[in-house]
């Protein structure tokens, strides 16, 4: 059963999404039935031909940072946290690349919403994640939802996308156009199926993280950004 967003109206992010950040049912049969839609082989399947950087992550004070092949690419993950004062807000060229995306899905035949899950305060994210950790308990709400601090919704780089039906978009073939076409876009999808251990989430065909012009070569790997990079990932260290 897939929870349902409250969605505010024009391109405004969505208050009721965790950083994945919307929990699967911890039933069995509710993992098998999102995790299934992204088809078996497709993604990871480079995985060992392709050659893995070593990056520097950088300390910026506020949030940290890698030297990608073009961009300088903000690093938000289980061990990578931003302060609570770190709020760039929606990045304009991640949300035009995003509005692009969606209005090609929509011509496509794909029932997408023009409305998205995008930046989240550390306030914000506050509230949602300790109101999964009283709903699920800590160690579940910790596989989908991100501490205040680590969400990648925070680094205004990161989106969700909805249906028009309210729910996030795991459809089967909607979730294999994302994985073939979001690059186009300058997008990845961020935590891929079977690349859990990597990043620290499970399997979220829904999440998009913008990183610019080397995402391409990042989805044409089937790496994680954590291992594309080489930078420190997985769970948290407490």
């Amino acid at each position: 059963m897939k929870k349902r967003y409250l969605v505010l109206s024009g391109f405004l992010a969505l208050t009721l999404a965790a950083c994945s950040q919307e929990k699967s049912a911890t039933s069995d049969s509710k993992a098998s039935s999102e995790q299934s839609t992204v088809q078996e082989g497709t993604v990871g399947s480079k995985s060992q031909d392709a050659s893995q950087k070593k990056a520097e992550v950088v300390d910026k004070g506020d949030h940290y940072s890698i030297q990608g092949k073009y961009d300088e690419i903000v690093v938000a993950n289980k061990h990578y946290p931003m302060s609570k004062d770190y709020n760039p807000g929606e990045n304009p060229t991640a949300k035009a690349e995003l509005l692009k995306l969606i209005a090609a899905m929509q011509q496509a035949g794909f029932p997408i919403s023009d409305n998205y899950s995008g930046f989240r305060s550390y306030e914000t994210q506050t509230q949602l994640y300790q109101n999964y950790v009283d709903k699920d308990g800590k160690a579940e709400a910790d596989r989908y939802s991100a501490r205040p601090g680590y969400s990648e919704h925070q680094t205004g780089l990161a989106f969700d996308l909805i249906g028009t039906n309210g729910d996030l978009v795991t459809e089967e073939k909607a979730a294999q156009w994302l994985l073939d076409h979001a690059a186009d876009y300058g997008f990845v999808v961020r935590y891929l199926k079977g690349k859990e251990k990597e990043t620290g989430y499970m399997a979220e065909e829904w999440h998009l993280r913008y990183v610019g012009k080397e995402a391409k070569e990042i989805a044409a790997s089937g790496l994680s950004l954590e291992e594309y990079y080489g930078f420190e990932g997985g769970d948290y260290v407490d």
